[in-house]
């Protein structure tokens, strides 16, 4: 299978980049945000950064925040599948309660949740479906997606054609009262990582559903009506594909970027031996703080660092709140082409 190939070439080149955890910050960012795009919440790249660069203490507004929130619960479920060593239904939860800041768990079998029709027109929306509801209803149809989802010996299927079987499972399921759509994709990935697909959670599907909106609802759609599996598997596949051309580009030029700023760096005498050079790629806005370590002891010492990378034209220096904070103009432009 094609997607499959592709996959396991991403999950190598990933393995070369010195800290992996740099690209899943970055390209997170920019699967959260599509993520919630498809739910109709919209920030712009620079809001959404800036948001990254407050201050714990700060308040964080607006769509920023729940985009923020989505990155979080992808991390709540990558911490449970290490932990757990497979998908369970109170990890599932975890991840929900993270991208809706809830206490909330699986809907009460007598709230009355529809789906309605997308867009405007009538006042009262259409509904186009019910989800199952009943007294431990939900609760079986979960138990029963779990156990097709972790045991390969009753149901041996590839992961991948699994993964989208179970990812139209959940959607039906409809297991919560919302977020049921930011859920279902994290946990998409976080089955990938369970196989061992993928070392961590690099690829993003959100990205080509957001582009193929429509399609997406349509082939959803389809197999509830009439049981259409193969154009939703096909879909899915093609999601793969193409997300996985995406990510493989975005960390080629991620990979080819540090390398430019390490030589330059290098060419203008700068202490490289003692900087974290990956650090300046975990997200565009970088604060000082973000460059201390056990070479670089101080605010003062990460400050003149930066501002010499500034003076190289490497970034650019910003005022934000009460604090400067210093902008990679470049990896942006790599995150939001």
């Amino acid at each position: 299978m094609h997607a499959s190939r592709r996959l396991a070439e991403l999950k190598g080149l990933a393995s070369t980049l010195p800290n992996q955890s740099i690209f899943v910050n970055t390209i997170a960012l920019r699967e959260a945000k599509a993520s919630s795009a498809i739910e109709n919440i919209f920030t712009t790249d620079d809001e959404l950064y800036r948001s990254l660069s407050c201050q714990e203490d700060d308040y964080i507004e607006g769509p920023a925040k729940e985009i923020l929130h989505y990155r979080e619960a992808l991390w709540t479920g990558f911490n449970r599948i290490a932990a757990d060593k497979s998908l369970t239904l109170d990890a599932i939860v975890d991840v929900y309660r993270a991208v809706k800041r809830t206490h909330d768990g699986i809907r009460p079998y007598q709230a009355e949740v529809v789906i309605k029709k997308r867009g405007w027109g009538s006042l009262v929306a259409e509904t186009v479906y019910t989800p199952p509801r009943g007294k431990g209803v939900v609760e079986k149809k979960m138990a029963d997606l779990l156990e097709f989802l972790n045991d390969d010996v009753k149901y041996p299927i590839d992961p991948l054609l699994k993964m989208a079987m179970a990812h139209y499972q959940f959607e039906a399921i409809h297991p919560f009262r919302d977020g049921n759509g930011r859920t279902g994709r994290i946990l998409c990935i976080l089955y990938l990582i369970q196989k061992q697909l993928l070392d961590l959670p690099i690829l993003y599907l959100s990205s080509y559903i957001l582009q193929n909106k429509d399609e997406y609802y349509k082939k959803l759609g389809g197999i509830t009506g009439t049981l259409l599996w193969k154009p939703w598997i096909l879909y899915m596949m093609e999601a793969v594909s193409q997300t996985v051309e995406y990510t493989i580009d975005k960390i080629l030029r991620i990979k080819n970027l540090m390398e430019k700023a390490e030589k330059i760096m290098l060419d203008n005498k700068m202490p490289v031996g003692k900087m974290d050079i990956p650090k300046l790629f975990e997200q565009p806005y970088i604060r000082p703080k973000n460059l201390m370590s056990e070479k670089v002891k101080s605010i003062n010492t990460a400050k003149k660092y930066l501002s010499q990378m500034a003076d190289l034209g490497m970034l650019t220096k910003e005022k934000i709140g009460k604090e400067f904070i210093w902008f990679n103009t470049d990896l942006m432009a790599i995150l939001t082409d």
